[in-house]
């Protein structure tokens, strides 16, 4: 059921509903990080999400502090090489590229 809530909150920024994101973003991540453990995959799926809503509301910096930290649980569970790490990587790159740093 997460997962299908998750999947179609994916469209609500396309909608131009960011605080709806946001908000229903958050709500997923609270009790994932809780229940789950925050290195688990499913909980840094939520954060990656809730970073792309910030980057989608121009809040960057809220969006790089997130990017860091998936990228960082990232790299501990899964390794510097795993695809998932490097979309991480590339998330981050991303969010710097558009702050000019």
């Amino acid at each position: 059921m997460a997962k299908a809530v998750e999947s179609s909150l994916r469209t609500e920024p396309e909608l131009g509903k960011y605080q709806e994101a946001e908000q229903m973003h958050r709500q997923m991540l609270q009790p994932r990080e809780k229940d789950l453990s925050k290195e688990h995959p499913d909980t840094l799926i939520s954060m990656s999400n809730l970073a792309s809503v910030f980057d989608s509301q121009g809040k960057y910096q809220e969006a790089e502090q997130i990017c860091r930290q998936v990228l960082q649980l990232r790299e501990k569970v899964l390794g510097k090489e795993h695809p998932n790490t490097l979309i991480s990587m590339n998330d981050l790159a991303s969010v710097l590229k558009t702050q000019a740093k």
